[in-house]
Parts: C-alpha cells; structure tokens; sequence
C-alpha cells in the first residue's frame, strides 16, 4: 500500500477547519511583517503597545470572520469567483472593524499606510494560498484519493442531471455507485447502474460504506424519504435532498427565505435587483465605456468609416430598433456591415450572407461592428455584458415560442454575454439555438458579479483574437 493510499484511509477533512484557520494566521501574520517592511523597512516599529494590540484584534478578528457561518469551507464543486467574493467581503469586513478600533481607541502611532500595505499584502497571499490549495485538493481526488462515495435515491432525470453534474468532472471527489428505486419508477434516460429497489438499500451503504445519498424522489414518496432519513443518521451518512423545482420553472437557482418559521422558496434570485450591484454595475460601464471612446474611436473611427463609404454607398452607422430591459425598445448602433437592403430590420444575417460587404465580413468576424455600442452603453441603454439585444420582431417572435424568453430582458442588453462567449452567437437557424441561448442568458442574470463580467470580456477578447465560427 503507498503512503497516498494509506493517507487517504484517514479522514484529514475532519482536521480541515483547524488546518485551515492555522495557516490563515501564518499568513496574516506573514503580511503584517511584510507590511511593516514594506513601510519602515524593518520589524522594530511593530513592538509598540499599540501596533501589538492592533497585531493581536487582527488575528482575533480573522478567526472570528473565517468561523462565522463556515467561511473557512470550500466546496468541492465551488468555482474560484465564488471563493474570491468571500475572501473579498471578508477582507472587508475585517478592515472596517479594524478601522473601527483604529479610530476609536485613538491610536495615533498606528501608521494608516501600514495598513493598507497589510491588506493589498493579505489579499494577494491569501487568494494565492486559495489557489494552489484548490490544485492541490483537486489533484489529490483526480488520482482517487479524498473521494466521496454517493447513490442516488430516484432514477429519474432529476437524479441524472445530478449524476452528470457528480460525474462530470473527477476532481470534484466524488464516485458515483449507482441508482436506487421501483424498478417501475425507472427512467431510460439514465446512464448509471442500477443497483435495486429501497429494501436493499441499508445493507448496500453498510457494506459500501456510503459517505452521502442524494435523495431525487417527489414529494409524495413522504413515507419513504422518513425511512431515508432514518437510516441515513443510524449509519451517519449524510442526506442531501434535490427540490425538483424545474418543474415549474427553468430557473437554474433559487433563494430560500424565512417569514417567521415558515420557509419561502423563491424562484430566479438576481443580485442586480440590489441597489449597490447596480450601482456598481453602472460606474463600470460608463467607466468601460468611456475609456473605449477616448481612446479607440479617435483614431478607429476615420478608418473604418474611409473604408465603409469607399466599398459602398450608405451610412456609416447601421440604427436598428432592439428590445432592451423590461422589453423596452431603444435605438441599438452599429458599423454598417452590409449593402444597404430593404430586409435590415427583418431577416437575420446567415452564412456566406450576399448582403453583407467584403469589409463588413471582417468587421462581424472582429466585433468591430459592435464597437459603437458603447455608445449606447454611455447613454445607458446597454451595459458592457448583458443579454445580447434582438430584432423587435425576432423578441416577440421567440417569447410567444419559448415561454421563459422574456425574463433575458429583466437585465440591460450587453454587447457581450455569457451566451456569447459559450459558442451561442449570430444565426439562430433551430429553435434549440436561441433556447439554449435563454438558458445561458438566464443563467447569467441569476449569477451576476462584477468579476463575471470582468471575466466575459477577458473571453470575448480571446474569441476575437482566436475568431469565431459562428461570427459572420
């Protein structure tokens, strides 16, 4: 037996926590001396009474913050944005206390700048630590170790979409041993063993030694799901539950709230319904924005105007009515990409499209077209990302087809989008392809961040360079 082997029989994510919060502190610490380097040049500046005492709340105040509510966990399926925004609000939590303290107690000979060097040091150590531990971990199940031996209680396609997700990819340690159910109950659209009806399942997970059941069942089978429960906590196996609440909606997240005791799911939760996201949203884009104007269009415009007025006659600028939030119309801009033709506003543009000029082909290859969009983005019409703004016809041709295709305008259109950079642009020939397009749309406007948007952009620059398929 290898040592790797030999490591994993022990449960070391029993120790996480305090392993955790262990090297945490080291790196705290590590920042406060690299911060007073960084200021004075040397350690001597922190013996004083009152950089001890503040030394000493910091490392009280982080260990409070990393307790609180588990913050120290990192889930195994979790993406590192996600792991970023906690870090960040905990960061600046910590910071405001601090200040707090600072301020209150009136300690003069802390030195302010110090601690801004304190927490630009802490938060490029502690993500970097983040970082390499979630490679770490990961490499460790990619190799069989660390895993999490699970079955799925209902073979139905709630249970396979839970299956693939699990399967989906080995570094989230889990190995999947199969379905339970009525073999009645069985669907054909799963992929996974079978391995037999609820009877047999106490004495599978004994012998397997199961660490957690997905439960997949409706909410009918109320009798079976207390026998579940009840086998699960004699064997000390954990139970999980999968709502399917996609039977009433596509929404892919929902927020569970409480009036009083009583528990209220909600379907379809957006951050930008908040106030502060908004706000931060707004300051990007005209930030975003403004900056591509001043600094691209002095210089881009003339070219590609010279060249868009030789190829052919017409505009320069293609205006168009699009829908935008709350399927509001708005003049939608763009470089004219096509000979002038009396089907603009009416028919979308194809493949090998004869409409569509030899300087217009490499301008919707390169999004250059799209560029004085950002105009509309100043105006505020449109953000930087966002679902990408229709046709008025086309919006109201697909929201009478797809019923979940009006809730895309609960946000701003953007000139990128999720969608887009997933492969989901131009023609929609199928209506399978502005489905999937809504459910991406979708997705984005119930998961939105900053660092969302940050990292669509940096993708669709990618794209651009790389150049698209479908971008004709």
């Amino acid at each position: 037996m290898t040592i790797s082997q030999k490591i994993s029989n022990y449960r070391i994510s029993r120790y996480f926590k305090l392993l955790f919060v262990f090297f945490d502190i080291l790196l705290l610490n590590a920042a406060i001396n690299l911060s007073a380097l960084a200021r004075f040049g040397n350690l001597e500046e922190l013996s004083s009474k009152e950089e001890r005492a503040i030394v000493l709340l910091m490392n009280l105040i982080w260990i409070g913050l990393l307790l609180y509510r588990d913050s120290y966990r990192m889930v195994r399926i979790e993406r590192i944005e996600s792991i970023l925004r906690r870090t960040i609000n905990k960061i600046l939590i910590h910071a405001a206390i601090v200040s707090i303290f600072v301020v209150f107690l009136k300690y003069e000979d802390v030195s302010r700048l110090r601690l801004l060097f304190f927490y630009l040091f802490f938060f490029f150590i502690i993500m970097i630590f983040r970082y390499i531990l979630m490679k770490i971990l990961k490499k460790i199940r990619a190799n069989g170790y660390n895993f999490q031996k699970v079955i799925i209680v209902g073979a139905n396609d709630t249970g396979e979409r839970m299956r693939k997700i699990l399967a989906k990819d080995l570094t989230y340690g889990y190995r999947f041993l199969g379905f339970f159910d009525d073999r009645t109950a069985v669907s054909s659209t799963i992929s996974g063993p079978f391995l037999g009806e609820f009877d047999s399942i106490q004495d599978f997970i004994v012998k397997e030694k199961v660490d957690e059941m997905y439960v997949a069942l409706h909410i009918d089978k109320v009798e079976i799901i207390n026998k579940l429960i009840k086998i699960c906590e004699q064997n000390m196996i954990r139970i999980k539950f999968i709502p399917d609440f996609q039977l009433y909606t596509k929404s892919s997240k929902v927020e569970v709230v409480f009036y009083e005791n009583t528990p209220v799911l909600m379907f379809r939760p957006e951050p930008l319904e908040f106030a502060s996201n908004r706000l931060v949203k707004k300051v990007f884009d005209i930030c975003f924005s403004l900056a591509v104007i001043v600094l691209i269009f002095p210089w881009l415009l003339p070219i590609v105007a010279l060249i868009i007025k030789i190829e052919s006659p017409g505009p320069v600028f293609f205006k168009q009515e699009r829908s935008g939030r709350d399927n509001q119309t708005f003049m939608c801009f763009k470089f004219r990409s096509m000979y002038v033709n009396d089907l603009a506003h009416d028919k979308q543009a194809g493949k090998g499209d004869s409409r569509i000029t030899r300087f217009g082909a490499f301008i919707r290859k390169t999004s250059v077209d799209e560029l004085p969009q950002f105009f509309n983005v100043f105006l505020g019409d449109m953000s930087v990302v966002g679902p990408r703004p229709h046709m008025v016809n086309l919006a109201k041709e697909y929201s009478e087809l797809i019923n979940n295709y009006l809730v895309r305008q609960y946000a701003k259109p953007g000139i990128t989008g999720w969608a887009q950079v997933n492969g989901y642009r131009g023609e929609t020939k199928e209506l399978i392809d502005m489905e999937n397009r809504v459910e991406y749309d979708i997705w984005y406007i119930e998961n939105w961040s900053l660092l969302l948007d940050m990292k669509i952009i940096v993708r669709t620059i990618i794209n651009v360079f790389n150049g698209e398929e479908n971008a004709y």
